[in-house]
């Protein structure tokens, strides 16, 4: 029996597990791990897959039974962390965004930031105006179709395309414009680069939104960035906060806190899983971005009073490190297969760039997806939030270039329209999404997928029993989290209670100390090295005894008290 069991503790530990993950250009890589890989071990697969050096910019993201999304730790155990059943599904995305994207060393980095920032570009999360919404999908034109040819290209091509969530005709002649008139000549790496520079520039370079409420129940987006911690409330970037200026960031259930130098700011997440995440996101994008040496990473605690709270520490290189690291890099640049862009013939249709392999044999095919197909490569989304453009007709929000020099410069107006990403809203992207959740959460949140779907939504609303029901539980989960003030007040009595028992154990703990040095005949060397020493004599003969006499003298007299009675 003993044999048996020990041998099926061996198979179970040598049990290996399907890994998909997909990557920025929507391709798939399958891959099989043991039981107790790391996810480093994982995160080294990939990279080689990719032929990838620089590869501190990027991570793996999952979503969790629970629907939160997560990075995957690299120090634990891969299935540990997963917590699903196999075979897992995870995301290659870009997890801490470069300061200067076009300062990287090699080309095939660039690539694929290229790719993440072309993600955030179609799904919502990097606005722009509409000047700068042209020139950058006139870029990603160049980088996929190369220079313009009447014979190829007629007339209105680029409205084949899908590059943002909302188009306008408008938009389409700039962008066609720019391509025909302005592009002409640049090589794939040389657009992407361009586009690079010009993204890095924009207001929301490098925001992943968390959806939170303020003190006053208010929405707001926070986010990370390169160069600091950022809140966008309506239409306005009501804070921005340069990493050292941020001395601490901790949270208690769903609770945030971020400490500047003279003010706290306090908002409150969905849930509590929701709020950890935030709270270690932050923590990595600080140590990141601020430290100057992987060496000076502290472990965080979260614990506002003695037990309470989680302890998270980065594991990674910091930003100045990874580009001395890169400098140093000496090889033949690897070979980048680009695959043409596939245009779309309807415009709720999703395409996604090109098709990605440095292994010259890896198939390599660029993908048109319909709409239902769109929403599950959107699930996907551990990173990937699918968001609305916040524009009408051809209006995109527009770039404002501002500092935080003094208080009066943190409100930065960004657009007329609310920064709103429509799923930002849910806890998590839902794997289980349908057309029909996807559409009434866009309604719910004044937005339409396409310009088909305006036009049908002008014409005809969901009045079905479901549709409602849906429409219900969204904007349940649209709800604020947004702590009272009995809630204050509970917290407060549960962290007085706290400190009163840990005070009695203590008191506790030194009363049978004292009994055990005064009263006992142990003879250990410990207690007897005590018991030699002047000051615990004199505390023995002067205080100890007499109290022991008064205590004694007043318990006689109650027992003899209570004889008489």
């Amino acid at each position: 029996m003993l044999s048996r069991l020990m041998s099926g503790s061996s198979r179970s530990l040598e049990r290996e597990y399907s890994c998909t993950v997909r990557l920025l250009d929507d391709s798939e890589y399958t891959c099989t791990i043991q039981r107790d890989a790391k996810g480093q071990y994982l995160f080294d697969l990939l990279c080689h897959h990719l032929n990838l050096l620089e590869k501190d910019y990027f991570g793996i993201r999952f979503v969790d039974p629970d629907k939160q999304r997560h990075w995957l730790e690299f120090t634990k155990s891969v299935v540990k962390q997963l917590r699903s059943q196999p075979p897992f599904t995870m995301c290659f995305r870009v997890k801490f965004y470069p300061a200067d994207p076009a300062a990287l060393k090699e080309e095939i980095t660039r690539y694929l930031v290229f790719l993440q920032i072309k993600r955030d570009l179609y799904h919502g999360r990097l606005l722009c105006k509409t000047s700068d919404a042209a020139l950058l999908a006139a870029y990603i034109l160049q980088a996929e179709i190369g220079d313009y040819d009447p014979g190829k290209h007629p007339e209105g091509y680029s409205s084949k395309f899908q590059f943002f969530p909302k188009h306008s005709e408008k938009l389409e002649k700039k962008i066609a414009e720019i391509h025909k008139t302005e592009l002409s000549g640049q090589t794939p790496a040389t657009s992407e680069l361009n586009f690079l520079r010009k993204a890095q520039t924009l207001e929301t370079y490098g925001v992943d939104p968390h959806p939170c409420k303020d003190v006053s129940g208010n929405a707001a987006f926070l986010a990370f960035t390169p160069f600091g911690f950022v809140v966008l409330q309506g239409n306005k970037r009501v804070h921005f906060i340069k990493w050292n200026e941020v001395t601490k960031l901790k949270f208690e259930g769903k609770t945030f806190y971020l400490y500047e130098k003279k003010i706290i700011l306090t908002y409150f997440a969905p849930t509590p899983e929701a709020c950890k995440h935030l709270w270690k996101c932050g923590i990595e994008n600080q140590a990141f971005y601020k430290l100057e040496k992987s060496s000076q990473v502290r472990t965080v605690s979260s614990s506002n009073l003695f037990f309470k709270g989680s302890r998270f520490r980065y594991s990674g290189r910091v930003a100045k490190e990874v580009m001395e690291s890169s400098a140093k890099i000496k090889r033949e640049p690897p070979e980048i297969h680009r695959a043409g862009m596939v245009p779309s013939r309807s415009c709720p249709s999703i395409t996604h760039g090109p098709r990605l392999s440095s292994v010259p044999r890896t198939r390599r095919r660029a993908v048109h997806i319909s709409i239902m197909e769109g929403l599950e490569s959107l699930r996907d989304s551990a990173h990937s939030t699918p968001v609305r453009s916040s524009s009408h007709g051809d209006t995109f929000l527009p770039h404002v270039r501002s500092s935080r020099a003094d208080s009066n410069e943190r409100v930065a107006v960004i657009a007329d329209e609310a920064y709103s990403p429509a799923d930002s809203v849910l806890p998590t992207p839902v794997a289980e999404h349908s057309l029909e959740l996807m559409l009434l959460s866009r309604q719910i949140n004044g937005a339409t997928c396409s310009i088909e779907e305006e036009k049908e939504s002008e014409t005809s609303t969901p009045t079905s029993t479901e549709a409602e029901a849906l429409g219900g539980e969204l904007r349940a989960l649209c709800q604020g989290h947004g702590g009272s003030e009995q809630e204050q007040v509970n917290k407060f009595v549960l962290s007085v209670l706290r400190l009163l028992l840990v005070t009695v154990g203590l008191l506790f703990v030194l009363l049978l100390l004292l009994i055990i040095l005064t009263e006992s005949d142990l003879d250990v060397a410990f207690f007897r090295d005590i018991r030699q020493t002047p000051e615990f004599e004199q505390f023995h003969y002067q205080y100890f005894c007499p109290l022991r006499r008064w205590f004694a003298c007043k318990i006689r007299s109650v027992v003899s008290l209570l004889i008489d009675t």
